[in-house]
């Protein structure tokens, strides 16, 4: 097991890749991520900027999962926190241009998801525990006995639905996120050869209680 601060470095950098590939993904213009398409419904109903709106459904997620008997843990948490606020910085300092044309779109939409993959290496392989979207997605496989694909698949096309019905921008770059993620996933995960299976995630208590013994 890697020590302590490199594995917390390694999640925070893990999340600000994650939203640096969401901004990308928003810039080609093409429509937005799934989730994305549902944050952005959601700050055009209550007037709060996309990453709020993140952080606002993170914890809400969270609540739910933990209220089903699912275990957090600390990268559940800086998950729900610091992706959303890394994707307000980042846009805020309007790091990425707009891609004005559909070629251009396309490179930008799938460069955005490579990055997102990288992201997610970077913090599944800090083993702190899964994201809350991930962690909603097992709580409805336990619950329902449907494959873990159906209601991956099922969570995200609500999202987009309802993300959609408050006017969150749905397109071709929507489709292309939504199928793309997996095989970008998989490609990155092959190329620096790792499994996630093989990580062993720690709840919060785990981690706090490692803490405790490090200060001792």
């Amino acid at each position: 097991m890697k020590k302590f601060p490199r594995r917390v470095a390694e999640l925070i950098f893990g999340l600000f890749l994650f939203a640096l590939g969401i901004v990308m993904t928003m810039k080609a213009d093409l429509g937005y991520a799934p989730w994305d398409v549902f944050h952005k419904g959601m700050s055009n109903i209550f007037g709060m900027s996309i990453g709020n709106a993140s952080i606002l459904l993170g914890l809400l997620i969270c609540v739910i999962v933990a209220l089903a008997g699912e275990n957090l843990g600390m990268g559940t948490i800086l998950n729900m926190l610091l992706i959303g606020f890394f994707l307000d910085r980042i846009l805020e300092l309007d790091m990425i241009p707009l891609m004005g044309g559909f070629i251009s779109g396309v490179a930008m939409m799938i460069a955005g998801l490579f990055v997102i993959s990288l992201g997610t290496f970077f913090y599944m392989g800090s083993a702190f525990g899964p994201g809350p979207r991930d962690g909603l997605m097992v709580v409805l496989e336990r619950k329902s006995g449907l494959p873990v694909g159906v209601c991956r698949a099922l969570i995200e096309s609500l999202a987009v639905l309802f993300g959609w019905l408050m006017g969150g921008p749905v397109g071709l770059g929507t489709i292309i996120a939504a199928l793309g993620i997996g095989f970008c996933v998989q490609v990155t995960f092959s190329v620096l050869k790792f499994r996630s299976t093989d990580v062993k995630h720690e709840t919060l208590r785990e981690t706090l209680r490692g803490i405790r013994f490090i200060q001792n």
